[in-house]
């Protein structure tokens, strides 16, 4: 099981140089899980550089896996991590995200390299 955060699927759907490993580890994963904050921010950011007929399609891509809400838990596990490790709310949203449901985080936000449980394929490997 894995959580693949919003670099990820930038990555996948800009065509990014190591668009192959993440969509590989996405592919090869049981469950995907996408938090609500990821498909905000990938909605957003694809409608902003690309199109709003591309943020749609985007969008539809997210939501055939499964989308994780933000529950009371996971707001407190998010602030402690928050806290703990520095990250910006949404970071910490998603981190949280992967620790409550026992799954793998796979990035390449710098961010998250160091911390426990996340897998990181930098966002320039070819």
């Amino acid at each position: 099981m894995i959580v693949a955060d919003s670099s990820a699927w930038i990555a996948i759907l800009a065509d990014a140089p190591n668009r192959a490993a993440f969509e590989a580890r996405i592919a090869e994963a049981e469950t995907v899980i996408v938090p609500t904050v990821v498909l905000y921010e990938v909605y957003k950011i694809t409608k902003r550089e690309h199109s709003a007929g591309m943020a749609d399609l985007a969008a539809a891509r997210l939501r055939t896996h499964k989308l994780a809400a933000l529950t009371a838990s996971i707001a407190l596990v998010a602030a402690d991590a928050s806290l703990e490790h520095g990250l910006a709310m949404a970071d910490a949203i998603v981190y949280a995200t992967a620790l409550m449901h026992d799954a793998t985080l796979v990035t390449g936000d710098v961010d998250f390299r160091e911390l426990s449980g996340v897998e990181f394929i930098p966002l320039d490997d070819a």
